[in-house]
């Protein structure tokens, strides 16, 4: 298809660009950008990927990049496709790369009743850095054995819960109650022993632990639902499910991609009559044995990812009594997923359809009146997480007071890579960044110096412009501004 989705690209609503169907597309698609945006960022593969992706069987409405998309596995991420789960005899396809190796990677993030005053940040990042385990590794982490195993891969946030990680409070506001209905949960034995010992770690990459003050309220009356306020400490965790979802997803991966073989330009899987641009795309319909066996796998990975913010929540809560007495209270404002495929009900060109939503670098957007949400929630809608670059800031939006938005009820999850990681390796340096971040009031701790280059923020796409396009394209809406202190990265 190489650049030619270029010729097919035109203006849509405020904040949209539409690619009109053509080659092997079944739909539209729509980027979440405008002229300028496109222009900074001109990496052609991530709307050719989007394109690829309005191929996929089954597919219903538009497939939609999100404004921080950017170039990932078979998808791009920012990508949202929903598939009819009663197309065809074994429905809609279903597409692990339309997940990602980082099944529920999702943002937590909890509310202080202090602020800035009240704490010395830098000690903090000293005390955080030594008591939550980060890094590529599992070291730190809380040991399971195989009856507690089972009962996190089945139960998510709330086994957590249960085996003292986390609060039967927090349970209202994580997305569907910190848990994914996995009957089988079908892990595989190196999944499962990845998992055994990585409970309540951090990991690497893009993964972080942060404190931040509240910057600005854009909306006062969606902050004093979500219980914010000008110059209060928050907390944000961004982790997902470890070396356990990213063996559940390579080894479903293998099992999918290996029934495709190679037609022309198009890779084809005989025994279902699917047709896709792109290998990495491979997908299987949502009632065949594969299609069951990964929904079921990355459904219990995901509750994985669940109790691991909750046992993280719980690490901090205890630094933060520690260091700041009975003022070290935590509150979870809401914790989201955006690495996720999910059934939901949507009405799509006027039509209601069950349909599998794959959300890969994309979070919910609920409406106020949706009945998955807290009923705190219930006048402003779904708080939206937006974590920015940690030089920079992050962003807590809101979904519709009421109904969804067009696409699929989502959102921007974040800031969106602008430079790959071995382009940032190559043009920042750690030590140089790491004193401009600590002039600028954020102490930043990190297991290794690489991280640091790979996650400076112009490696990054600017978050309040992202932020900006999502509203213009009337996705979510703002509701307050964060600003670093603190941040613990692998």
């Amino acid at each position: 298809m190489s650049a030619s989705w270029r010729e097919h690209l035109s203006s849509d609503i405020d904040g949209r660009m539409r690619i009109s169907k053509h080659g092997e597309m079944l739909t539209d698609a729509l980027l979440i950008a405008d002229a300028e945006h496109l222009a900074v960022h001109t990496d052609d593969r991530s709307p050719e990927q989007l394109c690829n992706t309005a191929g996929m069987p089954g597919i219903v409405g538009e497939a939609w990049a999100m404004a921080d998309w950017h170039f990932g596995y078979g998808f791009p991420i920012g990508g949202v496709v929903a598939t009819d789960i009663e197309a065809g005899e074994l429905g809609g396809a279903i597409s692990p790369g339309g997940v990602g190796f980082d099944i529920n990677c999702g943002v937590r993030l909890c509310s202080m009743d202090v602020e800035l005053k009240d704490i010395d940040s830098k000690a903090l990042a000293g005390m955080l850095a030594r008591e939550v385990p980060a890094g590529a590794s599992s070291k730190g982490g809380v040991g399971l054995d195989g009856t507690k195993m089972d009962s996190i891969l089945s139960s998510g946030a709330g086994a957590a819960v249960e085996l003292g990680w986390g609060e039967y409070r927090d349970l209202e506001v994580i997305e569907s109650n910190g848990r994914l209905n996995s009957e089988e949960r079908g892990v595989g034995e190196r999944a499962v022993k990845r998992g055994m010992k990585a409970l309540g770690t951090l990991g690497s990459g893009n993964h972080f632990l942060e404190l931040q003050v509240v910057d600005r309220v854009v909306d006062p009356f969606a902050a004093a639902a979500y219980g914010l306020r000008e110059g209060q400490i928050t907390a944000m965790i961004h982790t997902g499910s470890r070396g356990l979802g990213h063996q559940v997803c390579s080894e479903h991966v293998a099992a999918i991609e290996s029934k495709y073989n190679r037609s022309g330009n198009s890779w084809v899987a005989p025994e279902w009559g699917y047709r896709l641009r792109d290998r990495q795309l491979a997908a299987a319909p949502i009632f065949s044995r594969e299609g069951e066996s990964y929904l079921d796998a990355m459904r219990a990975a995901g509750n994985y990812a669940f109790a691991n913010r909750s046992a993280l929540t719980q690490r901090l809560r205890s630094v933060l009594r520690e260091h700041l007495g009975p003022d070290g209270e935590l509150d979870v404002v809401y914790d989201v997923s955006h690495n996720i495929a999910k059934v939901e009900d949507h009405m799509v060109h006027g039509k209601s359809c069950k349909c599998c939503v794959h959300r890969k670098g994309a979070t919910r957007a609920l409406g106020g009146d949706h009945p998955e949400l807290a009923t705190r929630f219930s006048s402003v809608g779904q708080p939206v997480l937006v974590p920015g670059d940690m030089g920079t800031a992050s962003w807590v939006l809101a979904g519709p007071t009421k109904g969804g938005n067009d696409a699929f009820s989502s959102s921007c999850h974040g800031a969106g890579r602008q430079l790959s990681r071995t382009a940032a390796r190559k043009n920042v340096d750690a030590e140089e960044l790491m004193s401009r971040l600590e002039q600028q009031g954020v102490h930043v701790r990190a297991k290794t110096p690489n991280v640091l280059s790979e996650e400076a923020p112009e490696a990054y796409k600017d978050v309040d412009d992202v932020v900006k396009l999502t509203e213009k394209a009337g996705l979510a809406r703002p509701v307050a501004r964060l600003r670093p202190l603190a941040v613990i990265k692998g």
